[in-house]
């Protein structure tokens, strides 16, 4: 068969979004403006809720999230190991303390019974990870928070620098929703469904990102989205998103460029993290053709799925009765085989042109949660998972012929590896 180039997840982009970049750049407002407004209303739309936030990366939603929460030293936020830096770095940028929990034994997803046990009258918040597109068991995290109910207690740290109002914040929403806070990292999973709900109307407040690699993308991005909590009201809420992402200016650019309409007020000495209008724009193309992105994605998969039934490897379920993943990644595990062989996989892969990846190392194994005290000894499970994963391309770049190289290309190589 003839050799292909085929990249591991690069952007779709169509006439869709270059338009609508083009439209913003002659409309002479580049910045957080029309363009972004729109698609926060489009995101809330898809996702059931009010209010949706665009700032600039799902790592931003996050650590304005815990900000606003009050989130902070003394304070405990559990996470999985098994998953990017980002989900956990967030936690150690506002002076809390990460807990990480190891996966289920022959899984992907955190062990729920371990999570139970990790709950303390210190846990504030906790971070379930939809990895690869496939929702978490919310029902089972609900079920969890509400049994550890009576070891929650509403606190509020309160960083130098905020007016009384302000720091009650933190306190109000504690308050409101009374029980450890559900804040999940959707990153992959924007346009999931669990259980006939969209994600972002599960879980209490839900990060999506819109980085260049994912199902939609304005680049860089990403969204905070949020249930109605008792007490708190949205347009208030969604203010406090403004004032943490930029610089705690009473007013937007937008509105401070209307004729006479300069003054404005730094109400504390925040973040700048906004999304811009260029940036929204493509989300924009994105976001209206997003059904159709989602189809070619569950048409890969279900066709990968097929192929290779026959391969001594394990794959994970994108769809079923419970819930219908967004297809973020194609998750393969070469059963039985070490970190090395499967490294030998993804080299004999590309000499093919087929890019391929590893998602993901598990946090214990970085420099980084080394030094912070975490051991890998601890997550034997991650481990044992990591060791023998491979992420083949999925994306809607890639033609039916495409499709059929991948599938022509991993049967060759693991043959020829593994007889």
């Amino acid at each position: 068969m003839e050799k292909r180039n085929i990249q591991f997840s690069p952007p779709d982009i169509t006439d869709a979004e270059i338009n609508e970049v083009v439209d913003t750049l002659r409309s002479g407002w580049i910045t957080t403006g029309p363009k972004t407004k729109e698609s926060e209303r489009l995101i809330s739309q898809r996702c059931n809720t009010e209010k949706a936030v665009c700032l600039n990366s799902n790592t931003a939603c996050s650590e304005m999230t815990l900000k606003i929460l009050g989130i902070g030293p003394g304070d405990e936020v559990i996470v999985p190991a098994y998953t990017y830096t980002a989900s956990a770095s967030v936690i150690e940028h506002v002076g809390a303390t990460p807990v990480l929990i190891d996966c289920e034994k022959g899984k992907f997803t955190w062990d729920y019974k371990k999570l139970e046990s990790a709950i303390t009258d210190k846990t504030k918040v906790i971070i379930p990870v939809d990895l690869f597109g496939i929702p978490a068991d919310y029902d089972r995290v609900f079920e969890i928070v509400e049994r550890k109910k009576k070891l929650f207690h509403p606190t509020q740290n309160t960083p130098a620098g905020q007016s009384t109002d302000l720091d009650i914040w933190g306190f109000r929403i504690q308050k409101g929703i009374g029980r450890v806070i559900v804040m999940a990292d959707a990153a992959h999973s924007f346009g999931a469904v669990y259980r006939g709900k969209p994600v972002g109307s599960i879980a209490d407040i839900t990060n999506f990102s819109f980085h260049a690699v994912k199902n939609m993308t304005t680049a860089e991005g990403g969204a905070v989205v949020w249930k109605n909590i008792p007490g708190i009201d949205n347009d208030e809420l969604y203010h406090l998103y403004m004032l943490y992402s930029l610089h705690g200016q009473s007013k937007d650019a937008l509105s401070k460029n209307q004729l006479g309409a300069w003054e404005y007020n730094i109400v504390a000495p925040w973040f700048k993290c906004n999304m811009t209008d260029v940036h929204a724009a493509i989300g924009l193309g994105q976001i209206r053709r997003y059904d159709d992105i989602l189809a070619r994605k569950r048409q890969i998969i279900e066709k990968y799925d097929v192929a290779f039934k026959e391969l001594p490897v394990r794959i994970l379920q994108h769809y079923t009765k419970e819930y219908q993943s967004s297809g973020h990644l194609y998750i393969m595990s070469l059963t039985g085989k070490t970190r090395e062989e499967a490294n030998q996989f993804i080299a004999g892969l590309a000499n093919l042109g087929i890019a391929s990846n590893v998602h993901y190392k598990p946090l214990p194994l970085h420099t980084a949660y080394m030094s912070l005290g975490y051991n890998a000894n601890d997550y034997p499970n991650c481990i044992e998972q990591f060791n023998n994963e491979v992420t083949l391309p999925l994306h809607t770049v890639l033609s039916n012929d495409d499709v059929d190289y991948i599938i022509w290309g991993v049967k060759k190589i693991y043959h020829e590896l593994f007889g």
